[in-house]
């Protein structure tokens, strides 16, 4: 009887041991390391160049993507061969400065005419130009999205801000920072909450974080100035606006191109 039951026990433990299939998790990308991305639900070729930090030509070029940027859920895109980000800071436009006058060229005096006693007119200066609002490369002119302080200012390190975070209130309107086309609406990018992107040119891009409430959709053409969010503390732990300008695929300061104030 003590045979038989030590043979019964030995049996299930050798079927309990028997080889498992393994868990697999699938990810929208690779681990660290990576060289490609398979495209999510809801992702567009602009938010995940956005997240890996390229240009989106270079990427649609790199995968042979026509100009309507289109890309579909579970398509493979290659990241190799892409410039990557550099940590130095990016060429940035310099603001509008006042210029001074040009002193005038000096002239020979002419001999005056006996019992002449008509006084010699100095020429007047050069008026100087009235300084203008920041206008970045590309024709874009921006504004600020919110009005409130800047409370986390731009880093040109790889792993640390790459924009500036702006204070405010739950709901507050956040404004567009200029005109253009949103090319991405959605919180599919890790960090940045409820986002939006905007396209303002072929060089230009910027970011909206943290919203509480997307008020505009992807493919819908804004204004400047217009209403495009509402300000919350999706992804984060405090209200903000999380602000981002991308020149070419990579952060720049966006002081250096809004308004000084």
């Amino acid at each position: 009887m003590f045979k038989i039951l030590s043979m019964i026990l030995l049996l299930s433990a050798c079927a309990a041991g028997g080889n498992q299939a393994p868990v697999q998790e699938r990810g929208a990308a690779m681990s660290s390391g990576r060289n490609y991305h398979i495209v999510a639900r809801g992702e567009t070729l602009y938010s995940i160049a956005w997240r890996y930090a390229v240009d989106y030509k270079s990427l649609a070029r790199r995968n042979r993507i026509d100009r309507s940027y289109t890309i579909y859920p579970g398509q493979t895109l290659y990241l190799d061969r892409l410039t990557p980000l550099a940590a130095a800071p990016q060429p940035v436009p310099t603001r509008p400065t006042a210029q001074p006058a040009q002193k005038p060229v000096a002239v020979a005096k002419p001999v005056p005419a006996p019992r002449s006693k008509t006084p010699t007119v100095a020429p007047k200066p050069a008026p100087k130009p009235a300084a203008r609002p920041a206008v970045a490369a590309g024709d874009v002119a921006w504004q600020w999205p919110v009005n409130g302080p800047v409370i986390s200012h731009f880093s040109s390190q790889k792993s640390l801000n790459k924009g500036v975070d702006l204070r405010g209130r739950l709901g507050e309107p956040v404004l567009s920072a200029a005109a253009g086309t949103v090319v991405y609406a959605g919180s599919g990018i890790r960090g940045y909450g409820n986002l939006l992107i905007i396209k303002h040119s072929e060089r230009y891009l910027s970011a909206y974080a943290h919203s509480r409430r997307l008020l505009v959709k992807e493919k819908e053409s804004v204004k400047a100035g217009q209403k495009i969010a509402e300000m919350g503390n999706s992804g984060t732990d405090q209200t903000k606006l999380h602000f981002e300008i991308r020149r070419d695929g990579k952060p720049v300061d966006p002081l250096l191109y809004l308004p000084k104030r």
